[in-house]
């Protein structure tokens, strides 16, 4: 994987990039709200063994070895706008033929800007990813801020987003949890994306429902597919990787 810093739209983002398979297309990656490219592990560079396919996994703005946040305060389309700021990445790359891999609010921007940039997205995996704001999901948040306050979760994560921590914690927590994000809904992009989709989720998952896969692969115009997973959680592909790693290949083999 070559790793390095990008200029886009004058912020700077971290970047690990591996292109070794000339014509084949670009997974990218897409982390959740308190993720990074460390936290991908090797999950990346497995699924790209398996499929012969380039892998491109990257620091959004705020958090891991990318640039800092401007604010805390986001607006209530800053899904949108990280999608915009994805597209921006892509061109500064040439890539033309991505594969989003998102999970949780990743897998919301992955939604978001297959529906805004098609020509660029080929497939789109959406794992655990939101489309509109449920009481789980706030629970989920409630409690995340609690063990922040009462355990060593900052200090954990430190290690992965250095200073950062703080900021981008109060980001998620404070936007999610605002009154004015309540109505947070993105179902009306689904209809705009045409490229083939699969939508993993597990049936324990503590931040949403399977409403919101079934709203999604209901209301997209282009093929769709769930793959629900019993007794997992949030995270699939940390706790069955090898489950997640064999489904989203044979995805990958029909698009």
């Amino acid at each position: 994987m070559e790793e390095r810093i990008i200029e886009v739209r004058d912020q700077k983002l971290y970047i690990a990039y591996h292109n070794a398979f000339e014509g084949k297309p670009v997974i990218v990656f897409l982390h959740d709200s308190l993720g990074c490219t460390q936290l991908w592990r090797d999950f990346p560079l497995k699924l790209s063994q398996i499929t012969n396919s380039n892998v491109l996994v990257y620091d959004r703005l705020g958090y891991g070895k990318s640039g800092p946040m401007l604010t805390h305060e986001r607006p209530v389309n800053y899904m949108e706008l990280e999608a915009d700021l994805l597209n921006d990445l892509l061109s500064g790359l040439n890539i033309s033929n991505a594969v989003l891999f998102g999970h949780s609010d990743g897998g919301t921007i992955a939604l978001i800007t297959a529906a805004k940039y098609p020509e660029k997205i080929k497939g789109v995996i959406c794992e655990a990813g939101h489309i509109f704001v449920e009481d789980i999901t706030l629970k989920g948040v409630y409690e995340a801020w609690e063990a922040y306050k009462t355990t060593n979760l900052a200090e954990r994560l430190s290690k992965y987003h250095g200073d950062k921590v703080e900021m981008l914690f109060k980001a998620w927590t404070e936007t999610w949890t605002r009154e004015d994000y309540r109505n947070w809904n993105i179902e009306y992009l689904l209809k705009d994306i045409h490229c083939p989709l699969l939508f993993i989720q597990g049936d324990a998952d503590e931040y949403g429902t399977l409403e919101q896969v079934e709203k999604t692969v209901t209301q997209v115009s282009g093929t769709s597919e769930k793959y629900i997973i019993p007794g997992t959680g949030h995270t699939p592909h940390k706790e069955v990787p090898e489950l997640v790693l064999n489904k989203v290949s044979e995805f990958l083999n029909i698009i």
